[in-house]
Order: C-alpha cells, then sequence, then structure tokens
C-alpha cells in the first residue's frame, strides 16, 4: 500500500534527477534544472528515504514496490551526479587555467563537498548607488581589505534578462564576494528593448564604462584595470564591447551561458522554444538576419574576434535549454584560432543559472575559475 502511494512521488523525484543529464523540455519550468543541478544533494537524501521506504513496507512481492525502489535510487543517483562531476572536474580545472593563463598568487581549493552543506560565512558589502546617464543607475561595491594596495581593479557586470528584463540587482552575492577580494564591482544598467534596439545596449555599456574612468580617484579604482563580466544576454554584451571598444584598459572578459552568434542563434531555434527566442532577438536587433543583418553581425562577439581581443574566460551548462552550449564551444574555438588567451569551462551537468548559488557545484567551480582568471589578468 505505502509503495504504490510513493510511486508517484518516486516518479516525481526521477523525473527531476533527469534534468541532470538532459535540458528541460520547452514547456517545462526551466529553473527546477537549476533546482536538480545545484541543490540535487539536499534532495537526494529523501531519494533515497523514499526508495527504502518503498523497498521496506512493499509487502508482497510485485511490480509496483521494485518500480518504486528503483525510480527513487535512480534519482539519488541523478541527483547526486551534480556534486560528484564537479568534484571529478575540480581535480583538473586547475591544470586547465593555469596552462591557459598562468599560475595566481594564492590559489584556493576548487570545490568542497563540505561547503555544499555548510556554505560559507560571508559578510556582504554595503554598496553605493550612482547614476551615469538617464535611467541609467550602477551599483557600486567598494573594494575591501586595500589598505596600502593602491586603487582596485574594477569589475562590470552586466546583468542578464533576455535583453528586454532584468535589472543590475541580480545575483549580487558574486559581486560581494568579488569585493571582499579586493575588486571594485561596478553592477550597470542599459536601456532595454523593445524601447531600445541595439546598439543602445553597447553604448550604455560604454557610457558606464566612461563614467567609472572619470570618476576613478573618487571610486578608489584603477581605471587601467578593468574587467567585463556578463550573464547570458549581459554576457552577450559584454563579450561584444569587450572585443570591439579596442580600449586597452578592458583586460579580460567573463562570460557566463551567453550567445554569441546571434544568426546562429536565430536559425538554430524556433518560435515555441523555452523563451520564445526568435522573437526576443527581433525585438532586440530590429528584425531578422534577412532584414537587419548588420545588428545581428555587430552584436554577435564571434564576428570580431581578432588577436588582441583581451583574456575571455567562458562558462556553459552543457544542459541549458536556454542559451545552447555550442556557442561558447564556438566562440573558444574563434578565440583559439586568433591567439587569444581563453578557457572555456563546460560543466556537464548544468544549465541555465547554474551560478544561482556560489556554494552549489556550479557555483563553487565557476567562481574558483573566476578568481583565478582576475588574478591573472588585473595582476590583482
Amino acid at each position: 500500500m505505502l509503495s504504490g502511494m510513493l510511486l508517484p512521488l518516486a516518479l516525481a523525484l526521477f523525473a527531476l534527477g533527469l534534468l541532470t543529464v538532459r535540458p528541460a523540455p520547452p514547456w517545462s519550468p526551466w529553473k527546477l534544472a537549476v533546482l536538480a543541478g545545484e541543490f540535487g544533494h539536499w534532495i537526494a537524501p529523501f531519494a533515497a528515504l523514499v526508495a527504502g521506504s518503498a523497498w521496506a513496507f512493499a509487502g508482497p512481492p510485485g511490480a509496483t514496490p521494485t518500480a518504486t525502489t528503483a525510480l527513487a535510487l535512480a534519482a539519488t543517483i541523478l541527483l547526486l551526479k551534480p556534486a560528484l562531476e564537479a568534484r571529478r572536474l575540480a581535480a583538473s580545472l586547475p591544470r586547465a587555467l593555469g596552462e591557459r593563463f598562468g599560475q595566481p598568487t594564492a590559489p584556493a581549493a576548487p570545490f568542497s563537498l563540505s561547503r555544499l552543506y555548510l556554505g560559507q560565512a560571508s559578510a556582504r558589502v554595503h554598496l553605493r548607488e550612482y547614476t551615469f546617464g538617464p535611467g541609467l543607475p550602477l551599483d557600486f561595491y567598494p573594494a575591501q581589505g586595500r589598505n596600502g594596495h593602491g586603487p582596485a581593479p574594477c569589475v562590470i557586470v552586466i546583468h542578464g534578462g533576455g535583453w528586454d528584463g532584468g535589472d543590475r540587482r541580480q545575483l549580487p552575492e558574486l559581486n560581494h564576494h568579488l569585493a571582499r577580494r579586493g575588486y571594485a564591482v561596478a553592477a550597470i544598467s542599459y536601456r532595454l528593448a523593445p524601447g531600445s534596439i541595439w546598439p543602445a545596449q553597447r553604448e550604455d555599456t560604454l557610457a558606464a564604462l566612461a563614467f567609472l574612468k572619470a570618476h576613478a580617484a573618487e571610486l578608489g579604482i584603477d581605471a587601467t584595470r578593468l574587467v567585463l563580466l556578463g550573464r547570458s544576454a549581459g554576457g552577450q554584451i559584454a563579450q561584444t564591447v569587450a572585443y570591439t571598444a579596442a580600449d586597452p584598459a578592458i583586460r579580460g572578459v567573463i562570460a557566463f551561458y551567453a550567445p554569441s552568434d546571434l544568426i546562429f542563434g536565430y536559425q538554430s531555434t524556433h518560435e515555441e522554444d523555452m523563451l520564445r527566442s526568435p522573437s526576443l532577438m527581433r525585438q532586440f536587433l530590429g528584425g531578422t538576419p534577412e532584414t537587419a543583418r548588420a545588428n545581428y553581425e555587430s552584436a554577435s562577439a564571434l564576428f570580431h574576434v581578432h588577436p588582441h581581443c583581451p583574456a575571455t574566460l567562458l562558462l556553459h551548462g552543457r544542459n541549458d535549454s536556454i542559451a545552447w552550449h555550442v556557442h561558447s564551444g564556438r566562440l573558444d574555438e574563434r578565440l583559439g584560432t586568433a591567439g587569444v588567451p581563453r578557457c572555456y569551462v563546460a560543466l556537464p551537468w548544468a544549465t541555465h543559472a547554474f551560478d544561482f548559488t556560489l556554494q552549489g557545484p556550479g557555483g563553487q567551480l565557476s567562481t574558483f575559475a573566476v578568481d583565478w582568471f582576475l588574478d591573472r589578468v588585473t595582476g590583482a
């Protein structure tokens, strides 16, 4: 009786676990994949309990107890998979980063099983708000602990949101983390589509850079050591600005799960995908690749790669159902051909927004990679 009652629960847990091995289908709530990938280690013990209960109270032998137990055990394994894969990747990640960028001054551990459950206590940094353009605020996180070390390198964070949404307050934990490590952080705003089409977003990012440089002394930042960091749509903006600005002050660019070729992106998706991506791109770029090709090319980092591009760190989940990981793979190849220092960190279990928590498998590895990259490209 109990085993039969547990069968729907085991099925639900198994379906959740499957999101660690395949992208979420277009009709599903994609954030469940973040739950499975970055919090699955919390759910796995419950799945194991369901398996044990189904087995212990199976009653007469039959198909239902066996199916319930098997599904719950499979769910347990799938939900633990991200943590196990993260531990495996942690063994090779320092070598990959070191080969591409050199060794940092004080490397930390890339992954800790204890952090998955115990977390890591940390203080939040008091931020200040500035306006760098009409209706364009930025949040500034002052660098901590730099007494006697001179002005701080500055990381400019560009938010995601499909170009028509999102704001600078998204996922602030990494901003606090970087400020505590001695980097200033400026989380910026930009004009959104469809009210403003590309290249308005590039212009706004350049305006933010100009503001930070003009107020460098007041803010305590080194205007010659800037790094752009963007997520999703913000990663597309960060990459494109970094590769086209011809600004030696931009020492590097970090892109989380970003599209890098919007013509390819438009052609490789469909109107009924998870985000209705073609519609988003049309309103962002002012038409289709046929009617607004110049904007599609202008906004695609892949079209702007050259040997003098700043060093690049790409982070992407192979199960991303919103921005296909092939974007980062293709950009990585193009950068390698041009001789640009770069590293592509591909997470097999991860989906979009895998860095939602810095303590999860994706959050730990990506934060480690970001710390390593910033240390090397800024000389911090």
